[in-house]
């Protein structure tokens, strides 16, 4: 409970009692001033009211943020994740590619270099 909320559920108590004793020994000025006393206690329970409730969205929206930004950070992460497969990957498939390549050239080097000798 806030000081607002406090002080205005006090000032209705004392107001109450206030426009009660003026009531009673026929004071209209003590029963008049009680009855603002409480209008002016409920105005100030109601904004101590508004407060917690402005921390309350407050708390909840910087929760959604954190959140927010944890799943951001994972999403990067994944993403991240998988751009570096995908060009390790790439990079082993062209590296397979190139070495068949030059596997096949150097079989047919060798075929060639035995028709040469076969026919000197």
């Amino acid at each position: 409970m806030n000081k607002e909320k406090a002080t205005g559920k006090l000032d209705q108590a004392v107001g109450k009692v206030k426009q009660k004793v003026g009531e009673a020994v026929g004071s209209q000025k003590t029963a008049n001033s009680g009855a603002a006393q409480q209008v002016k206690g409920a105005a100030k329970e109601t904004w101590g009211n508004v407060k917690d409730t402005a921390s309350s969205v407050n708390d909840t929206a910087r929760t959604r943020t954190d959140a927010e930004r944890a799943d951001l950070r994972e999403r990067g992460d994944n993403t991240a994740h998988n751009l570096r497969d995908k060009i390790t990957s790439g990079a082993q498939n062209v590296k397979d590619n190139i070495n068949a390549k030059l596997d096949h050239i150097q079989h047919d080097q060798r075929h060639e270099r035995e028709d040469i000798r076969q026919v000197h």
